[in-house]
């Protein structure tokens, strides 16, 4: 270059170098021209976006959101700029921003199909999965060979629960780009959710050979061995998640569930804490000023909050432990949802029981409900296993007693056996919104008509301990006449607790329902999925955490009929003794 020519023309002729270097994958050698450039002209809008674009490429995030918003305050008509920045933001989590940013861009350049893609991935994550879906679709008009919003189209489409459209937009993906490790962890994961757990891991195992250090695909892997029942396979691949990215919170969340299953308890226990970083118990997380309890300072004349997390049955399960927290020296306050108020009053050790979103009275610690195992340092064999340990009341279990007992029968032969009074759930509570608690509902939950087989057994009557959105399907059956529903009467857990505790058994999918009779001391037999919920342990029919109950597991994912079959020859059987 000539030594007259004008700085322009000098700063000119770096550019066209540098991103020639930059479209080759001379990275190193790019940016040092790019600062060449900043330095002899520090507002060079070319240079600030395309040093900008070369840090997102080399990861560094926010660097390259800094000089594209550099680039942008000398130009803000740069819609390709606006639609980096969407795709950074995005990556660190700022979805609200990026949104902004792809609206931006998009304001500019209407048929923008990068811009679509980064606002369809924001709304996606803002949990808009409609909106999302519309913006992905845009993007494919307009560019229908676009592989990763076919790709991103399918997470939303899953979210949604339209899993057969999922599988084919995954597909779609894989079609224009077959080397495409996320697609292929994706469709992994929608045929996890058809409980197609052979195929997800093929899907896994072939995003891994494309992408060894991909630590979702080594995690999801993980999920479909616990569905195959290869539970160290499973721990291996959690192992291998972690030892990419050792703050990946789903593998320490997934590891700590299958440690629990397992029995695993002193380090499944300490795992289970993180589920405080999980983005959907994150937003429950109490911060107080107290100090966290977790059995490591003591307790001796200190009032400690307790307080209710997650699910009705987890309360119903691990309130056992105020007990155990008052023999320690503490006074106990307990929080609980209002549903539980009336029935909780009659847990021990109790100092003062407050309903949820109440004002709390002055307290020295606290500790959320399901860490106090933790704190504990609970093993198979110190499980506070004592029951009942709640209590229905006496006056509302003889009004109920009254109500269902038939008085037709009151002057019938003596001798003959008296009915057996069995409870019957068969649904948990429908998480729809929540895509992870969605499939879980959807294997945990049998149709009342799956019931029918029971409702043969000679020598008892059924009641109806259902509620929500699944208790209608009794009132559509055929079978209906065969089972006594009182549940308009039901309003909290003390009026089912009187009920249930009015009936000689309940038989119950893996709900509230079933703690409730456990902690009541009533027998209760589970009808359980065979991906079991950790608390149930494995391979065993009863559990150390309520002696009274009995569990029929699933033989194979998916498998109601044998279930329903072995808890009908148990139920013949008992109803026929004399006793």
């Amino acid at each position: 270059m000539s030594k007259h020519a004008s700085l322009p023309q000098q700063l000119d002729h770096l550019l066209r170098q540098a991103v020639a270097l930059q479209q080759n994958g001379a990275l190193v050698e790019a940016e040092e021209l790019y600062r060449e450039i900043l330095e002899l002209k520090p507002k060079h809008g070319d240079a600030l976006r395309w040093l900008g674009e070369l840090a997102l490429q080399t990861g560094r995030l926010q660097e390259g959101i800094d000089l594209l918003k550099k680039a942008l305050a000398l130009n803000a008509r740069q819609p390709a700029v606006h639609s980096n920045l969407a795709y950074a933001l995005n990556a660190l989590q700022r979805h609200d921003e990026a949104l902004a940013c792809a609206e931006r861009a998009l304001a500019m350049q209407p048929k923008f199909a990068d811009a679509l893609n980064h606002r369809g991935n924001a709304l996606a994550a803002l949990n808009r999965p409609l909106d999302a879906l519309a913006s992905y679709e845009r993007a494919l008009l307009l560019v229908p060979e676009f592989a990763p919003a076919w790709n991103n189209r399918a997470c939303v489409l899953r979210d949604l629960g339209r899993y057969a459209d999922a599988l084919d937009s995954c597909d779609r993906a894989l079609a224009l780009q077959p080397a495409y490790p996320d697609a292929w962890s994706n469709r992994g994961n929608v045929l996890g959710d058809l409980s197609q757990p052979h195929e997800a891991q093929r899907c896994y195992q072939r995003a891994l050979e494309l992408a060894p250090a991909f630590v979702d695909a080594w995690n999801n892997l993980g999920l479909a061995q616990i569905d195959l029942n290869q539970r160290d396979q499973a721990l291996s691949s959690f192992q291998r998640a972690l030892a990419l990215n050792p703050a990946s919170v789903e593998a320490h969340w997934n590891q700590a569930l299958c440690l629990l299953q397992m029995g695993r308890f002193d380090t499944g226990w300490r795992e289970y804490e993180w589920r405080w970083e999980r983005n959907r118990i994150k937003a429950a997380r109490r911060a107080f000023v107290q100090p966290l309890w977790r059995g490591d300072f003591p307790l001796d004349g200190r009032t400690i909050l307790l307080h209710a997390e997650q699910g009705l049955g987890d309360t119903l399960q691990f309130c056992r432990y105020a007990t155990l927290v008052a023999k320690l020296g503490a006074k106990v306050v307990l929080e609980v949802p209002r549903t539980l108020l009336r029935l909780l009053s009659t847990l021990d050790g109790v100092d003062q029981l407050v309903e949820a979103g109440q004002p709390l009275p002055p307290f020295d610690c606290h500790c959320p409900l399901l860490s106090l195992p933790f704190a504990f340092s609970t093993n198979e064999a110190s499980i506070p296993a004592a029951t009942p340990y709640l209590f229905a009341q006496a006056a509302a279990v003889s009004e109920w007693r009254q109500r269902i007992e038939p008085d037709a029968n009151a002057s019938a032969d003596a001798n003959a056996i008296r009915p057996l009074k069995v409870g019957l759930v068969w649904a948990g509570e429908n998480r729809a919104h929540v895509a992870e608690l969605r499939k879980i509902d959807a294997r945990r939950s049998l149709a009342f008509e799956q019931l029918a087989p029971l409702l043969d057994v000679p020598n008892v009557r059924f009641f109806s301990v259902q509620k929500g959105a699944a208790a209608p399907q009794l009132a559509d059956s055929a079978h209906r006449d065969r089972v006594a529903d009182y549940t308009d009467l039901l309003h909290n857990f003390a009026d089912t607790a009187a009920l249930v505790a009015s009936l000689d058994l309940v038989i119950s999918v893996d709900t509230s329902t079933a703690h409730l009779a456990g902690a009541l001391g009533k027998p209760v037999w589970i009808l359980n999925r065979f991906d079991t919920c950790w608390r149930w342990l494995l391979e065993r029919s009863d559990t150390p955490w309520y002696p009274c109950a009995r569990l029929f597991r699933q033989p194979a994912l998916g498998d109601w009929r044998s279930v329903i079959d072995a808890a009908r020859d148990a139920l013949a059987e008992l109803s026929a003794s004399p006793s």
